[in-house]
């Protein structure tokens, strides 16, 4: 992307997310990064404290290419902190973080929101009965048709990677029971919309739920019984997308490895996945640290890294920041795209 072309009043709001995670250090990271524009006006919302906190210690571990708090436009919410519970204190200003990122990002049209991982069972010690992200930018927002999905370029050949999750964050028994041909149709139009901001005329293919599709029943009933002819409903519809499937799960993504490695490669706009792991597997393999979540549907542009907390690794400075930069590259690039704003 030609970053010249940006609109100068562009704000990006950063949610901190879990301070007790790698958060604050891919933040700072990737703000200092040579990928990212510098005519951005970020606002990040979290702790100051604890981003002078973490720029000092980082320093004191060797690294060098740190942006410093001191110089950030940080909105602080000294939210305090229980000795006794701090997961469910960490958890609790995180969801606060969110709100109020979500809060600012209203106030500016041309703005987006970037936000840090979080820990949901944090949340659900702290009081916060959300499975995720998603669901709390959803209700803010008072819309009902969202979708996640996670996007990456390839950097070997700038082809676009997208897969959208027909179901998010539920158990795998309830999958089969909360997918519908009209659940599936609403999906497919808010991936349209948004595949037809890159192609006038995408191609999408979708995964059955099944072991090779069913196999005609065999292996399953789900695409015999109902989503085949829901696709076959829905694209006589939209005539313009060719749609293909449903495929059988265990090959519908080699197209797309070939696709991110080959630039002579034929290329597809994307694929509906049926639950959380079927789609997050794949796209994780094959595009490790540029994937990048996503939620269309909303009335402005939301990325986040395709990671979790990293509790593990947390404070030993060795967090990569590949997706967190892909993440701010992605929410700039989408919001500096007035026709795929105009689709929500």
């Amino acid at each position: 992307m030609n970053y010249q072309n940006i609109n100068k009043k562009l704000k990006i709001v950063i949610s901190v997310g879990d301070e007790s995670g790698i958060g604050p250090e891919i933040i700072l990271k990737a703000l200092c990064s040579h990928e990212i524009p510098k005519n951005i006006d970020f606002i990040l919302v979290g702790s100051k404290k604890n981003l002078i906190y973490t720029h000092s210690h980082l320093k004191s571990l060797g690294l060098k290419n740190l942006a410093n708090p001191k110089n950030l436009k940080i909105h602080d919410l000294a939210i305090s902190l229980s000795d006794n519970d701090t997961k469910s204190s960490y958890g609790n200003s995180s969801f606060y973080y969110l709100t109020k990122a979500i809060e600012i990002v209203k106030q500016y049209p041309n703005s987006a929101l970037v936000t840090g991982p979080i820990c949901k069972k944090s949340w659900s010690l702290a009081g916060h009965y959300f499975s995720g992200q998603t669901e709390v930018l959803a209700k803010s927002c008072g819309v009902r048709k969202v979708g996640m999905l996670f996007t990456a370029k390839s950097p070997i050949t700038g082809w676009r990677f997208n897969t959208l999750l027909a179901t998010t964050h539920i158990a795998l028994c309830e999958v089969p029971k909360q997918l519908t041909a009209e659940l599936i149709h609403s999906k497919l139009d808010l991936f349209k919309d948004f595949c037809n901001t890159f192609s006038d005329k995408p191609i999408l293919k979708v995964a059955g739920l099944n072991p090779h599709a069913g196999e005609e029943g065999i292996l399953g009933h789900e695409e015999k019984d109902w989503l085949n002819d829901a696709l076959i409903t829905w694209n006589k519809k939209n005539k313009d997308i060719k749609l293909l499937g449903p495929l059988s799960p265990d090959s519908c993504w080699n197209s797309s490895v070939k696709a991110w490695n080959d630039k002579k490669a034929e290329k597809h706009d994307g694929i509906l996945a049926m639950y959380h792991d079927q789609g997050l597997i794949p796209m994780k393999v094959i595009a490790l640290h540029y994937s990048v979540n996503t939620t269309i549907g909303l009335p402005f542009i939301r990325t986040s890294p395709d990671h979790g907390t990293g509790f593990d690794i947390a404070g030993k400075g060795i967090a990569q920041s590949q997706s967190m930069i892909e993440a701010i590259k992605t929410a700039i690039e989408m919001t500096n795209n007035s026709r795929l704003l105009n689709t929500h």
